[in-house]
């Protein structure tokens, strides 16, 4: 039986953050869903508000707060069966399965949604890998966040251009890229243009953790969707339980 690598829903070690909310962000929003979230990814963005599934002690990657976690605490280790369980516990109909990069652990994840034939399947990430045919035939959408310089990635690690290619051909692929400066967009349009996204499935989403920062740039940012044709992503989440966990 395979294993999947979770994040805790405590920073002192608490329970797999497996649980039932509505999704804030991207095409689905506002759907009742089950998350899962996943520990571990292969980029490391400095305003990551998910800090605690990479930026373990010993990491030297920098981030905003400057702060790094104890590994043993913010991860926990679960059989796949174990982990179906708690999902098809919380009587949903969809799966999100977020992180961290989720597709870094694609051979359990394939394992797991073979345990759930009546859940749609809902994938999120940054577009660096993808999943092999066994997980991929059983995903119905996958959100694509592809990592602008801001972020702090470097374009060599962040934006593979065989992976963008990818996604881009592939209608259940979703774009959804944060912007923190209206600056940022100059960088979308070109990656929209070079791999051609459609309009219909690229998001604008601002940067931000709290709601008045997420609203301040709203303001500037929903012009700017107008104006190139494409779709505006609130972070609902944290309007409704602010930046926390398991929410």
């Amino acid at each position: 039986m395979a294993k999947l690598v979770l994040a805790t829903d405590d920073s002192d070690g608490g329970e797999p953050e497996i649980f039932a909310s509505v999704q804030g962000e991207g095409p689905s929003a506002g759907m009742p869903v089950t998350f899962v979230r996943l520990s571990r990814c292969n980029l490391a963005c400095v305003w990551c508000d998910t800090a605690y599934t990479w930026h373990f002690e010993g990491d030297e990657r920098p981030h905003r707060a400057d702060e790094t976690y104890d590994r043993k605490a913010n991860q926990v280790t679960l059989n796949v069966s174990d982990v179906a369980g708690r999902i098809l516990a919380l009587g949903q109909k969809r799966l999100v399965v977020t992180g961290g990069e989720p597709l870094l652990q694609a051979p359990a994840l394939a394992e797991l949604v073979e345990l759930l034939p009546d859940m749609d399947i809902e994938i999120e990430t940054n577009g660096t890998t993808t999943a092999p045919p066994r997980l991929d035939i059983r995903v119905d959408q996958y959100n694509v966040s592809p990592k602008l310089a801001h972020s702090g990635n470097p374009a060599e690690l962040a934006l593979l251009p065989e992976r963008l290619d990818f996604y881009a051909t592939d209608p259940r692929a979703f774009f959804k890229f944060v912007i923190a400066e209206p600056a940022d967009l100059d960088e979308v349009l070109a990656l929209q243009a070079r791999f051609r996204f459609p309009a219909s499935r690229t998001f604008l989403m601002p940067e931000g953790t709290d709601s008045e920062s997420l609203r301040d740039r709203e303001k500037w940012l929903a012009p700017l969707c107008v104006e190139h044709g494409l779709r505006l992503s609130d972070r609902l989440h944290i309007h409704l339980f602010g930046d926390t966990r398991a929410t």
